[in-house]
């Protein structure tokens, strides 16, 4: 049974919430080999050897593929599996899922915008930066022509897509592979690319596999199946999707059930077309509250976050938690990184069931998603619309008939709008439903809100690249209020009085560089956890209401260069995420202003702190005393850093000072003991390390004492000095350990790992299962894998065993251990 993860919104215990925090940090940081869960597939390995000839993985040559068939074969699949069997292979690799739907183009762009604007999304995700400038077409080139990258650009279907983020094989270094899914075969014709893998249906072995994984979790059917599984097979065809929706709906379901069903399947798959009737199939046995929810989703929640979702609907259906999950269970969605998703497929059949609710009325369907019926209905000044409560114009979409200020006048129960194409008059939104509860309106065109417009019962606000100064004048309702995001409104001056906003949970202002302060009324929104300032450069204060946001748990002040930090004014009790870097001054209510050189002991008081940013404040000295809840710390870049002034009773799990250069001694041995993984300048392997040696493997004597079920192990590379140009992290690098034992080597650590850098030290934990080791003796071989081998050089490396003590802790789970001093 597929397991679905809902997260209710905003809330969780201390314990969650760090395991929680933990998770997405190694996520962020990559901190994992490869997935292999793809490898196994059934027919992976055919599809891989087909494709070995195309992609040439041996040779120098930068090489454009495609991956081609029809919606439902498994593109992505295919493109996922080779992307992780590979990627480490490469100094950069990114894999953009369905960019025509997470990457739309926005509204009134040109052609030369379009392609910056994607170029932004590519080098953002390929170099895990956030803020990239992309200031003109040639930043690629720029940037990746000496790199050996893999690109994978999965459901293409617009040529602008490649022109924008792969157009020359000039742009990336020797070695190189750009990847692309479609279904639309002459977007590769178009874009000149001649190297195409066709994926065609699997073979009747392949395929009854595939049914059996998900009817029954083994590759072949259970005794007494046999035949009913045949018989489903010879009804639902080889389409990958229609095996697995078809093998979800069967699952664990009794022999009676499967006779039962078969006859009600033959019959629905003679009446209807195609892929389309087995999927169909399985909307069609649903029952009416799941059926709902269903169509809800496909015509406008898919790909949008669980939480916003739920708050959405829960006052239109009795259980939304329990519907998601009975469609999960169904193979009908997925939940991935708390996002729902729906496959193209399934998101087709659930607009075309809505539109078939009445053909030649579109005023009477739920949803509207096709650009002819929207344009239709709100260009109909006569007609009462009352059944729609969703509409979605999607990118590129254009609304050609035309639209008066009262179009949606006549939609009264209109409740969720996303506007992504073209036509829509903007002064409609004065006559828009006070009902409506999600407005996402990218690029929004005026410089305020019409004056009538009413949010009394917004939930959702998206109102990203807008040209809006400020929201409206007056004070509007705002009680149900739960996410605004104006990030990358350059023009916005002022945000409108939050009184009312008492259920605010996320404000994101990312990028609102005319922002110069936030209302006072901001500390009325009390349920506020996430408030999002990052690079808002014109922002010179935070008001003392502040402190009474006693549930912000995440707060990004970065680049925010005119920001005086009133610590006063910041409650701290809840924080869990605090982003300071680039910030250059601080001021209590008693001082004046000055260059930050030492955080002030306020920073130690945020007991429930896990991840602290502070890259980039080049004035700082030393970090006062922190709390034992850290995960992780960035101070790269902290150019003036010598102390640390703290300690912690269990290990902090990242600790990063990368061009640190003035850090202490002390402040050196602390980071080496107090941390999982950590990066700080060095010229040589630490005295610490008992055993040490030039080079790229040393060999450890164990000790004599008896072994627990696993031994622990510090351990420490030294990378080879670089040039100025090369001090900066290695993307995409890989770092393995292989240690040998009377003869017999495994691998003990092996995972992609951020932090390593030229003239840097790279600190991390090795556990060694005992039962792994015949000697006492142990060679520990050391290898930093797709990278340039001049920049990846080890010059030396150290290990020493961690012994058991009473103070220092590697986690609940763990047993206590110390570093030693002196040989074992």
């Amino acid at each position: 049974m597929t397991e679905l993860l809902i997260i209710p919104l905003f809330r969780k215990t201390e314990a969650k919430m760090i395991e929680d925090i933990a998770t997405e940090i190694s996520n962020m940081l990559n901190l994992s080999a490869p997935s292999s869960d793809l490898d196994d597939l059934v027919g992976m390995e055919s599809q891989m050897a087909r494709m070995r000839p195309l992609l040439q993985l041996d040779s120098d040559e930068v090489r454009k593929m495609g991956i081609w068939g029809p919606p439902g074969i498994g593109k992505t699949t295919i493109a996922r599996s080779l992307f992780n069997r590979h990627s480490q292979d490469f100094q950069l690799s990114v894999f953009i899922d369905n960019i025509k739907t997470k990457y739309a183009i926005p509204a009134c762009s040109d052609d030369y915008s379009v392609k910056l604007y994607l170029q932004k999304q590519l080098m953002s995700q390929l170099t895990n930066e956030t803020f990239v400038n992309i200031s003109h077409l040639g930043v690629v080139k720029d940037r990746l022509k000496d790199k050996k990258v893999l690109v994978v650009l999965d459901d293409a279907d617009h040529l602008v897509q490649l022109e924008a983020m792969a157009k020359e094989t000039s742009w990336f270094g020797p070695g190189s592979r750009v990847i692309i899914t479609t279904q639309d075969q002459r977007v590769l014709k178009a874009s000149g690319i001649n190297h195409i893998h066709e994926v065609n249906l699997p073979s009747h072995d392949e395929a009854l596999q595939m049914f059996c994984m998900y009817a029954f979790d083994q590759s072949y059917p259970k005794d007494g199946f046999e035949e009913l599984a045949c018989e489903v097979m010879s009804l639902v065809g080889k389409l990958p999707l229609g095996l697995k929706v078809m093998g979800s709906y069967f699952r664990g379901m009794s022999e009676h059930y499967w006779i039962e069903a078969l006859p009600r399947l033959k019959t629905h798959l003679d009446r209807d077309g195609e892929i389309a009737r087995i999927l169909k199939f399985s909307y069609d046995v649903l029952n009416d509250e799941d059926k709902r929810l269903f169509l809800h989703i496909a015509c406008f929640f898919s790909g949008e976050p669980v939480d916003m979702v739920e708050s959405c609907l829960e006052e239109c259906f009795e259980d939304v938690r329990q519907g998601l999950r009975v469609l999960c269970e169904k193979s009908l969605i997925s939940i991935e990184y708390r996002d729902i998703g729906m496959k193209k497929l399934l998101v087709q059949l659930g607009r075309q069931i809505m539109r078939k609710e009445s053909v030649s009325e579109p005023g009477k369907h739920t949803f509207l998603n096709d650009a002819s019926d929207i344009g239709e209905v709100l260009s109909d000044d006569k007609a009462s619309n009352s059944n729609v409560i969703g509409i979605n114009l999607e990118q590129n979409e254009e609304i050609t008939s035309c639209t008066s200020e009262r179009a949606f006048q006549r939609l009264s129960n209109l409740q969720f709008l996303r506007i992504h194409g073209y036509g829509i008059n903007p002064l409609s939104m004065n006559y828009i439903s006070r009902k409506l509860k999600v407005l996402i309106c990218p690029t929004f065109p005026m410089s305020c809100f019409p004056s009538r417009f009413n949010p009394e019962f917004l939930v959702v606000l998206r109102m990203e690249n807008s040209n809006l100064e400020k929201l409206w004048k007056d004070i509007k309702p705002l009680k149900n209020l739960k996410l605004m995001d104006l990030s990358y409104s350059f023009r916005l001056k002022e945000l409108p009085d939050l009184s009312t906003a008492t259920n605010l949970h996320v404000l994101n202002l990312t990028y609102c560089s005319s922002l110069v302060k936030l209302p006072s009324s901001i500390g009325n929104a009390i349920n506020l956890r996430e408030l999002d300032l990052n690079f808002c450069s014109s922002l010179v204060d935070l008001p003392s209401s502040m402190r009474n946001l006693r549930k912000l748990s995440n707060l990004g002040l970065m680049e925010c260069s005119k920001l005086e930090v009133i610590l006063d004014n910041i409650s701290l009790e809840s924080l869990e995420n605090l982003d300071l870097s680039g910030c250059s001054l601080l001021k209590s209510n008693h001082e004046s202003s000055i260059n930050i050189q030492e955080l002030d002991p306020w920073i130690g008081r945020i007991s429930n702190i896990c991840v602290l940013y502070l890259m980039g404040m080049k004035n700082l000295v030393s970090i006062p005393p922190l709390p034992d809840s850290i995960l992780l710390i960035d101070a790269s870049n902290c150019e003036s850093l010598e102390r640390l002034d703290w300690s912690f009773r269990n290990l902090c799990n990242h600790l990063y000072f990368p061009n640190c250069f003035k850090l202490n001694q002390e402040a050196r041995d602390f980071i080496i003991q107090s941390s999982r993984y950590a990066t700080f300048p060095g010229r040589e392997v630490p005295q610490c390390f008992t055993y040490k040696s030039y080079g790229s493997f040393v060999t450890v004597k164990l000790n004599q004492m008896p072994l627990g079920k696993s031994t622990k192990f510090k351990a420490c590379i030294l990378c080879a000095d670089g040039n100025e140009d090369q001090l900066k992290y290695l993307e995409n690098t890989s770092l393995c350990c292989a240690i040998t034992s009377g003869g017999n080597v495994f691998i003990a650590f092996n995972e992609r790992v951020i932090g390593v850098m030229p003239g840097h030290l790279y600190t991390f934990v090795v556990e060694v299962e005992t039962e792994e080791v015949t000697s006492t003796e142990l060679l520990f071989d050391f290898d930093l894998l797709n990278s340039n081998s001049k920049t990846c050089e080890i010059k030396g490396c150290g290990v020493l065993q961690l012994l058991e003590v009473p103070l220092l802790s590697f986690g609940d789970d763990d047993e206590d251990f110390e570093p030693a001093d002196k040989e074992i």
